[in-house]
């Protein structure tokens, strides 16, 4: 089995908490409103990179590079 890298935690004010998810390179949230979605990811296959989306068609992309490597 892989290296566990990084744990995930999701929570909402329905006082929703999901906590532990294992990964070992990326893991992304994903937030639909309506058909469209807002997607958040996270990247540690080398660098610490995360990464946002707006829309289906990604009309903009947003990546932050952290200094941490692993």
């Amino acid at each position: 089995m892989a290296e566990i890298r990084m744990t995930a935690e999701m929570r909402t004010d329905y006082d929703c908490e999901a906590i532990g998810f294992p990964a070992e390179r990326w893991g992304d949230a994903v937030f639909k409103i309506g058909d469209e979605k807002i997607v958040f990811e996270v990247s540690v296959e080398q660098n610490v990179i995360n990464a946002m989306m707006a829309g289906d068609d990604a009309a903009w992309k947003v990546h932050l590079r952290a200094s941490r490597s692993f």
